[in-house]
C-alpha cells in the first residue's frame, strides 16, 4: 500500500482495551473483539484532530503486543434501578500502531474555503505530539489510552513473521449521512485478516456488505456553517 502525501502515523496504547463485539451487547455481558475496528482507531483519529472539512480513512494497523484477554465482574447500573452483574472480557496490554490519511468531505461544499492540505496535515502532526486534543479511549470511556508519535513498522512485534491470521466476518464501520450524502446510517461488515501483524483495511466506499441501521428521511439537516459566526479559517 503505497503512502500518501498527508498521511500520519502513530503510536496508540493502554492497559485495557475493549473493542465490543455488537452480538454480545445486548445481553449485557460484553466481549472484545481480539482487534480494533477500522471504526475505533477512526474514533481514536478523530480525538486527536478532526474537522468536519475532512474525513480521516484508516489505511493499516500493526498489532505489536501479544494479543491477550481478561475477564472482570462489572456491576453495571440498571435503567430500572439497582445494579447487575456482567462479565466484561478486555483485551490486556495493548499497543498499535496505526497509518492513515484524509480526503476532503465533499458533502461540505461550505466549508471548501477551509480545503488547505498543509494547513489541516501539519495541525494533525501536532496534536498527535501532543497527545490528542481530546481524551483517547480505546473502544469504551474505561480503556483510556495514550498516543504518541511513531514510525509505522518500526519497533519489534509480536506477529512479525507470524504469517496470516483470519479473523472472519466483522464489524467495519458506519456510514454517516454528514460523510455519504445519503439519508440513512449504514453498518458495513468485512472479513478482516491480519498478516504478520498487520492489517490493511478495504476504503469503506468499496465494502458491498452492508445493513442499513436508521433511515433519517427529512429529519437529518447538516450543521450549516457560517464564516465569522460560528466558523473560522484558521491560517498556519
Amino acid at each position: 500500500m503505497q503512502q500518501k502525501r498527508n498521511s500520519v502515523e502513530f503510536r496508540v496504547y493502554g492497559r485495557y482495551a475493549l473493542f465490543s463485539d455488537p452480538i454480545t451487547r445486548p445481553i449485557g455481558e460484553k466481549f472484545s473483539y481480539q482487534v480494533p475496528t477500522y471504526q475505533a482507531l477512526k474514533g481514536i483519529l478523530e480525538s486527536v484532530y478532526w474537522k468536519p472539512t475532512l474525513i480521516w480513512y484508516i489505511d493499516k494497523v500493526r498489532i505489536v503486543n501479544r494479543i491477550q484477554t481478561e475477564s472482570k465482574g462489572i456491576r453495571p447500573i440498571n435503567m430500572s434501578g439497582g445494579n447487575d452483574l456482567s462479565f466484561y472480557t478486555y483485551l490486556k496490554d495493548v499497543e498499535y500502531q496505526v497509518l492513515a490519511h484524509f480526503e476532503w468531505n465533499e458533502q461540505r461544499t461550505d466549508l471548501a474555503k477551509d480545503r488547505n492540505e498543509h494547513k489541516h496535515h501539519n495541525m494533525a502532526i501536532r496534536s498527535i505530539e501532543q497527545g490528542g486534543r481530546r481524551d483517547v479511549f480505546l473502544g469504551t470511556s474505561e480503556c483510556y489510552a495514550y498516543v504518541e508519535p511513531c514510525k509505522f513498522g518500526k519497533s519489534e512485534g509480536f506477529y512479525d513473521n507470524y504469517g496470516s491470521l483470519d479473523f472472519g466476518m466483522m464489524f467495519h464501520g458506519f456510514d454517516y449521512p454528514d460523510e455519504t450524502g445519503i439519508n440513512e446510517l449504514s453498518v458495513r461488515l468485512w472479513n478482516q485478516k491480519m498478516t504478520d501483524g498487520v492489517i490493511e483495511f478495504d476504503d469503506p466506499r468499496t465494502i458491498q456488505i452492508k445493513r442499513t441501521a436508521k433511515e433519517y428521511g427529512d429529519k437529518y439537516q447538516f450543521k450549516k456553517f457560517e464564516e465569522g459566526v460560528n466558523f473560522k479559517v484558521e491560517l498556519v
